[in-house]
Parts: structure tokens; sequence; C-alpha cells
């Protein structure tokens, strides 16, 4: 995934799955200058991590 995807995911009205290392997580934040996001496993919302974006796959 690039950074302009993952935002524009983070504002998206609608659900879109998401997954890292094929578990479904929702973006929580974007850094654009790093190239990085701030995501949650879904499955437990206190499992809180900074990634590369590249590391995320959209699900369609």
């Amino acid at each position: 995934m690039d950074i302009t995807r993952a935002q524009e995911i983070l504002q998206a009205s609608e659900r879109i799955t998401v997954e890292m290392n094929g578990v479904p997580v929702w973006i929580d934040s974007v850094d654009r200058q790093g190239n990085k996001v701030k995501v949650h496993a879904e499955s437990n919302p206190a499992d809180t991590r900074t990634v590369s974006v590249e590391e995320l796959d959209e699900v369609h």
C-alpha cells in the first residue's frame, strides 16, 4: 500500500478492510513524512504499533 491510499482509507466513511501479515487492522494515523502508519489489530485495540505503510494490504 502507499501512503496516499492509507490516508484515503483513514478518512473514508465506509469500512475498508486492511490487513498486516494476514491480520485485520485499523489505521489510527498516518505519518506522511516518515511513510509510516499507526495501526491496531481489530481483535486487540490495545495492541498498537507504528509500521511502514508497505506492510499493509487492502483486501478487496
